[in-house]
């Protein structure tokens, strides 16, 4: 594959991931207006919630399956679509089964979308040679902080929804079909299965012919994926409620924490790769574990709402780069001579915890909150990301034949 050619993969790429960022957060920006349009009573609206991430992580199994037949490319040129023309519906409708059509559709195309993405990401850095999946992610930061612009405006002028979702949906729909043109999926490029250089290797053009990595070796990495995902929805869900019920913020300070979070998340997504290149993938982890449990930590002991916003900037900066180094530790450890075709059903399987670690996060500190201490809660989801700690080398290993795995020698991440 040629070097344009890898360039322009990565440009239409971070697109797709930037779409994402965009679609994703006006929908969950404007749950209360959702709410209102529809009548939805505070009892149901968990359910509602819930069957988002249920329905995506549907989505990423059937990825997994899909995969051994359609590119992932295609995949993802056919699944982006869905999600912008199912947020236009939930904008769109007005009858409550109107409303489970659009989110049923949302949710099996954001589940089937996340797998392909972040699969091509996967393959695109082991033809890179180096770490740039982190790149992606800060595409998808950047879109979120661009939808909840977008979502405010719409807010604050008192839009209707479809009046707030059309005219993104009409500049977006275009933009993500025409740049799905240049997605580099390495598979097709080189003709087969196994990945890059594996052309010849007498496995066949379906893309199943790699041998799945067993899952007691995804594991580790399906518990990273878990446990950071319940921190991340912990500030997405509570970082408001918390500043302003239990360290006495006002109103408006109460918004401060969570675009903190997504500011840092941006920024720590944007140079994380250097530190990839330089410190390898296990320091960077490592820190970033340590940081974001240090973040809880003052989240959790805050004696104002300055404190606790500087503990919710911090988790940002440590959360950051652990999803990205999961999937690309899955992809690294599925690959080698299992193929391309095993890491990309390692990268399904791996994304279907990101679905686990959304939906027990935000119950889960809402029921120790109310049993016994919101400051107490955040210790636990501080414990859980500290857990990464244990687990931190398996984000340096490559594959071996028979299934498991030796520390990698060299500090790069290089595929």
């Amino acid at each position: 594959m040629t070097d344009a050619r890898l360039r322009h993969g990565r440009v239409s790429l971070a697109l797709s991931f930037f779409v994402q960022g965009v679609t994703f957060a006006l929908l969950v920006t404007r749950i209360p207006a959702i709410q209102d349009r529809y009548g939805i009573s505070d009892g149901m609206l968990p359910l509602f919630l819930a069957a988002v991430p249920v329905l995506a992580g549907v989505g990423s199994v059937l990825s997994e399956k899909l995969v051994a037949r359609v590119w992932p490319g295609t995949l993802l040129r056919w699944s982006q679509p869905v999600v912008l023309l199912a947020l236009l519906g939930v904008g769109a409708g007005d009858a409550v089964w109107q409303l489970w059509l659009s989110l049923a559709m949302f949710g099996l195309g954001v589940g089937t979308l996340d797998a392909s993405m972040n699969m091509l990401g996967v393959s695109l850095q082991r033809a890179y040679g180096r770490s740039i999946i982190l790149g992606f992610h800060a595409a998808f930061s950047l879109g979120g902080i661009a939808g909840a612009s977008l979502a405010w405006v719409g807010a604050h002028w008192h839009l209707a929804l479809v009046v707030s979702y059309l005219p993104v949906v009409v500049v977006l729909l275009p933009a993500a079909l025409l740049g799905s043109r240049w997605y580099a999926d390495v598979r097709q490029e080189t003709g087969a299965a196994g990945g890059v250089g594996s052309a010849g290797s007498g496995e066949g053009d379906s893309g199943g012919g790699g041998t799945p990595v067993a899952f007691k070796f995804l594991l580790p990495l399906c518990l990273v994926m878990a446990f950071a995902y319940i921190g991340d929805s912990t500030v997405s869900n509570w970082s408001a409620k918390y500043l302003q019920d239990v360290l006495g913020g006002s109103e408006e300070l109460a918004t401060v924490p969570y675009n903190a979070y997504m500011v840092t998340t941006l920024l720590g997504r944007a140079v994380g790769d250097l530190g990839v290149r330089r410190f390898g993938p296990v320091a960077v982890v490592r820190c970033g574990a340590l940081l974001a449990g240090a973040g809880f930590a003052v989240v959790a002991v805050a004696p104002g709402a300055w404190v606790g916003i500087a503990g919710f900037t911090m988790l940002g900066l440590g959360l950051c780069v652990i999803v990205p180094q999961t999937f690309a530790a899955a992809g690294r450890l599925a690959s080698g001579e299992r193929g391309a075709a095993a890491s990309d059903a390692a990268v399904a399987r791996l994304n279907v915890f990101n679905y686990v670690g959304f939906l027990v996060g935000s119950p889960l500190v809402g029921a120790l909150g109310d049993a016994w201490s919101y400051r107490g809660a955040m210790l636990v989801p501080m414990v859980m990301v500290l857990v990464t700690l244990v687990y931190a080398r398996s984000f340096g290993v490559e594959p071996d034949r028979y299934g498991g795995g030796h520390e990698r020698p060299r500090a790069v991440d290089v595929g």
